[in-house]
Parts: structure tokens; sequence; C-alpha cells
């Protein structure tokens, strides 16, 4: 189990890196848009994301009582089945500031690289070129995103979740 960050008012001093268990996918997926490195991999059995979690320094999260409180690895048991509240309990547990939102792919966790408006003109639809000028893309799977019009929906819920 992770100790209680509550007790402090700090932040978490170090990049919290997260291992979602086969259950959280919307929230690895989350966590990537607040930019957080997730990883997610559904099929690995539970033996297999302690490996990982420790191995790789990560926090593991599940909604698996049982596998939250075995040895090995650092974990948060995950307390709701609400995608908002899920964010909520990680934030608040690890005192964490999603200061670096859409920064990472929310597929497959990569960091984002910025394109320039004619590196995407064959990409995107027409309208989408006239329309946006900010654009990323992701080098390992190279999907491209833009600040399309759920963005300011994403951000209502950013600011939901940090109190701002």
């Amino acid at each position: 189990m992770i100790p209680d960050y509550r007790q402090t008012d700090k932040p978490a001093t170090a990049p919290v890196k997260f291992l979602a268990d086969g259950m959280l996918g919307r929230l690895a997926k989350w966590l990537r848009i607040l930019g957080f490195d997730t990883a997610y991999h559904p099929a690995l059995d539970d033996y297999a994301l302690l490996r990982l979690a420790r191995a790789e320094g990560r926090v593991l999260l599940t909604c698996d009582r049982e596998l939250a409180h075995r040895p090995g690895a650092q974990s948060l048991l995950i307390e709701s089945t609400e995608l908002e509240a899920q964010l909520r309990q990680v934030i608040v547990a690890l005192h964490l500031r999603p200061d670096a939102a859409f920064s990472r792919c929310p597929v497959c966790n990569t960091p984002l690289e910025t394109l320039e408006r004619e590196a995407v003109r064959d990409r995107v639809p027409a309208h989408v070129l006239k329309t946006y000028i900010e654009f990323r893309h992701c080098p390992h799977c190279d999907r491209v995103y833009w600040p399309g019009t759920h963005r300011a929906r994403m951000l209502e819920m950013i600011a939901r979740l940090t109190g701002q």
C-alpha cells in the first residue's frame, strides 16, 4: 500500500508513474490526458502487474483489494467506479498537479511532439486545418491531435479535479 500522503500538504517531489490494472482503462487514458506516465496492459495477470510495477517504479492502481494489499509494489486501491471520483482519489492521495495536461498520447502513453501546420496538411480534415493552429503528434502510434471542441469539456473536468 502507498503511505498516506494526505497527512502533508507537500506535492509529490518526483514524477509519479502509474500502472493501471485491466479494470481501469478509462482511468489510465485520463491520467495520460492529465500528463501522467500511465502504463496499461489489460492482459497481464496479477503477478505480472506486480513485477512490472516494481521493475519500473510505478504505482499500481487497482480495484482489486487482494492485489492492492500484496507486497512487492506500491499500490493504490481505487474505491469508486466513477471516473471523476477515481481521478480525484489519485490526485488527492498523491498530491498531484496535472501541470502537463495534453502532453501524452492518451492511446499509447508516448510524450507528444509539436507539429507545424504544414506537416499535418494531408493528415487532418480541411476544416480542422483552417480552424486550428496547434497540432501535436505521437511519434509511436502516429496519431495527430489538436485542441478540438471537446477540449473545453476536458478543461472543465480538470478544473473541477484541481479545485480551480
